[in-house]
């Protein structure tokens, strides 16, 4: 029944039960154009509704759609990517089905012959590696969108075609996937490779990039498929997450009960945390497929596969490997470097500016610790960055040479971060140096001692927490310039006369 709620909350872990999870991916390409036609590809989300369209995409008797070779470029980029086998001819068909989102009434699309199949995808989850087969790339035409409001106690849906036919690749895993995390780790990593690519902006909020999920349980051991649901338009990892979680839980309840799962598909109420009805779940001949009529095979020359295949970036994963052997970066670090490119290429920058004496490791801590903190609290990104690359090198280089210390060159990087000077210029304006010399320090311990006599008796006296205390007389008398280092080791050289 069309919007009926499922009103059964997770309550427990099924341990009887393995889920079975297939993804399909759809990912808006960013060309300047619509697949079919001439019309500008517009954010969908600030452009006025209804701006950019034609007859072609909107569907008028007698138009005639004309392939748009840049989205063809980038469907193959992302296939190759993904290891894909490219299909030399491929078809486009027409699928369909009557939405009012649907100008046409059926969308173009590939169905029995897409762009690209058999390709693989690695991901990374608690369990380990895990390599999840990718079934199909094709390319199709998105369509418009829905909002819906309610005016004078009436509810109304509004149809914005600016979305019609803007470019739509879509990405079908095999049902490889086993666990809500798995399945989120596999859209995290198809995400950073659309973005490698320069393909697709990677602004879930924007609707830009759509997971659907067909979930099943089977009893473990059996290598048989469940009766799956689909779960549409999920449009955040959280969401994706979740609604994986909810639907594995409430399959199990079902067959747990002695009943059947039934094939349909649901939408996600991100509110209630539940999946819903939406229909029953349609087959292919359902859409009544058959070869859009208007458009030829389209056929690729293997001399333009490679050249798009020797023109491919380094991809996350072979980054997060190199930055693990050449610079000594933890897993950890690696993955948090290599999400975006954009930081990766900041982090490699940074690190051809050091010296050779120090580690690459000294500037990730730096990168992940203050530098994204203040970017999160700016809300900014790497590219809008004041502080350059070879700007936050200087500073790790100053740090490490003793310049200034850990507490002065926070303060530095923050007014690097306002004002975009040099560490350099900071900690001359305002006379931040930090005082290593050694005799100087030996003189200020030395005060310091016999200003404190009885503390230095209850150190001597077994007391050894006592040195924390004359440590901080020293850092006062220095004004917090001294060298921490030097300055225990020379209290620690007077104490014990």
């Amino acid at each position: 029944m069309v919007g009926a709620q499922r009103r059964c909350a997770p309550t427990r872990d099924i341990m009887e039960f393995e889920p079975v999870i297939g993804l399909e991916v759809h990912a808006e390409l960013q060309t300047k154009s619509k697949m079919f036609c001439s019309c500008a590809v517009v954010d969908s989300m600030t452009a006025a509704p209804n701006t950019t369209v034609c007859p072609v995409c909107s569907g008028m008797p007698g138009t005639l759609p004309v392939v748009n070779q840049k989205a063809v470029e980038f469907g193959i980029r992302v296939a190759l990517a993904l290891d894909c086998e490219v299909q030399h001819t491929s078809i486009f068909a027409r699928k369909n089905y009557f939405y009012p989102d649907l100008p046409k009434g059926y969308q173009i699309s590939q169905y029995e012959q897409p762009l690209a199949i058999n390709g693989k995808l690695i991901i990374r989850t608690s369990a380990g590696e895990q390599t999840i087969r990718v079934r199909r790339v094709h390319l199709e035409e998105d369509t418009g969108k829905l909002t819906h409001v309610e005016r004078d106690g009436k509810s109304y849906s509004l149809v914005d075609l600016n979305r019609a036919g803007v470019p739509l690749l879509e990405i079908v895993s095999e049902p490889d996937l086993h666990s809500a995390e798995a399945a989120r780790a596999y859209g995290e990593a198809l995400r950073d490779i659309l973005r490698y690519l320069g393909v697709n902006s990677g602004d879930m909020e924007k609707g830009v990039i759509r997971f659907e999920a067909n979930v099943s349980v089977r009893e473990k051991g059996d290598k048989g498929l469940g009766i799956r649901t689909e779960v549409k338009n999920l449009n955040s990892f959280r969401a994706l997450e979740r609604a994986i979680e909810y639907e594995i839980e409430r399959q199990g309840k079902i067959i747990e009960a002695g009943g059947t799962v039934e094939q349909e598909t649901l939408g996600w109420n991100e509110t209630r945390g539940e999946t819903y009805s939406q229909r029953s779940k349609e087959d292919a001949h359902d859409y009544r497929y058959f070869p859009e009529p208007d458009l030829p095979p389209l056929a690729l020359e293997q001399n333009w596969i490679d050249e798009i295949q020797s023109k491919l970036p380094e991809l996350p994963r072979a980054k997060y490997l190199r930055f693990i052997k050449d610079y000594g970066l933890t897993e950890y670090d690696a993955a948090r470097l290599t999400d975006e490119k954009e930081i990766a290429d900041y982090f490699e920058s940074a690190v051809h500016h050091l010296p050779s004496t120090v580690q690459p490791k000294t500037v990730a801590n730096w990168m992940l610790g203050d530098l994204f903190s203040l970017m999160n609290q700016a809300d900014l990104k790497v590219g809008q960055l004041k502080v350059r690359p070879e700007a936050l090198a200087e500073l790790v280089k100053i740090v490490s040479e003793g310049q200034i210390n850990q507490t002065s060159a926070r303060e530095v990087l923050n007014e690097m971060f306002e004002s975009g000077k040099s560490a350099s210029e900071i900690v001359g304006m305002r006379g931040l140096k930090q005082l290593s010399d050694e005799s100087s320090i030996a003189e200020l311990v030395s005060q310091a001692l016999k200003e404190n006599p009885n503390e230095v008796a209850s150190y001597k006296s077994g007391k050894t927490g006592v040195v924390n205390f004359l440590f901080g007389q020293v850092m006062k008398k220095a004004a917090g310039k001294a060298n921490p280092q030097v300055v225990r080791t020379e209290l620690e050289k007077q104490l014990a006369q």
